[in-house]
């Protein structure tokens, strides 16, 4: 299914191009949907594609030698994935699937590339993406160092995107407990509890899909390990 003009311009990538260009692009890419947990890109398969989020939420991630999952990062609607690939044209380094239902924009790496090249914006804003993606990655690994779990759900929290509304820290469309204990190497019941716990102290607060950071300074003593996690 071909895209349209009006779409490509909710991509802040995209966005700054001229009409004709947008116009081009439009009819070479294509959409595609996706039922929750469905494989939207997989590094055995060396087909190579630049995926834009239409809507719903995917999440990168890989697994152990052992089988377990890990989670690296999250796609929201109007961000793109599948950088790496063109860049340095192997394929891609993790999976990618639907953590909700969602429909993605795919346009081939080649035409990527050559869009790309052409456009010292758009260049400079991948590259600043790929340095953001090294810093998460090396953030990411610091949580894992982290002996305990509860401090590093704490920690992952904290660095999920956020918004302040009435003055209180909110994190919209939290992640779902498992999806968070992919990412501390935890089980989902540990992520449970901790919520739980969390939850009984006031520290957080939950609102359909928005959790709202209470008490923020808690949490931040609680993932620098200033106090210990509390207790029930």
């Amino acid at each position: 299914m071909p895209t349209s003009v009006q779409l490509l311009l909710q991509f802040p990538l995209l966005a700054p191009l001229q009409r004709e260009v947008l116009e081009s692009l439009s009819s070479r890419m294509t959409l595609r949907s996706y039922a929750r947990r469905a494989m939207v890109m997989s590094k055995d398969v060396p087909v190579q594609e630049l995926g834009f989020l239409v809507e719903g939420r995917l999440q990168g991630v890989d697994f152990t030698v052992d089988g377990r999952s890990v989670g690296l990062y999250f796609v929201d609607p109007g961000d793109y994935f599948g950088e790496l690939s063109l860049v340095d044209g192997k394929a891609p380094s993790e999976f990618v699937v639907a953590a909700v239902k969602s429909t993605v924009a795919f346009l081939d790496v080649p035409v990527a590339k050559d869009l790309i090249l052409n456009n010292p914006g758009l260049a400079q804003a991948v590259m600043t993406r790929l340095a953001n993606r090294v810093r998460l990655v090396m953030a990411q690994r610091t949580l894992l160092s982290l002996p305990n779990p509860f401090q590093r759900l704490c920690v992952l929290l904290l660095q999920l995107p956020q918004n302040v509304h009435g003055g209180v820290t909110e994190v919209d469309q939290a992640p779902t407990h498992q999806e968070l204990a992919i990412m501390i190497n935890a089980s989902r019941e540990t992520v449970t509890r901790s919520f739980q716990l969390l939850f009984l102290n006031k520290v957080l607060e939950r609102e359909g899909n928005v959790l709202r950071l209470i008490q923020l300074d808690a949490l931040k003593d609680i993932a620098e390990g200033r106090v210990s996690p509390p207790k029930a």
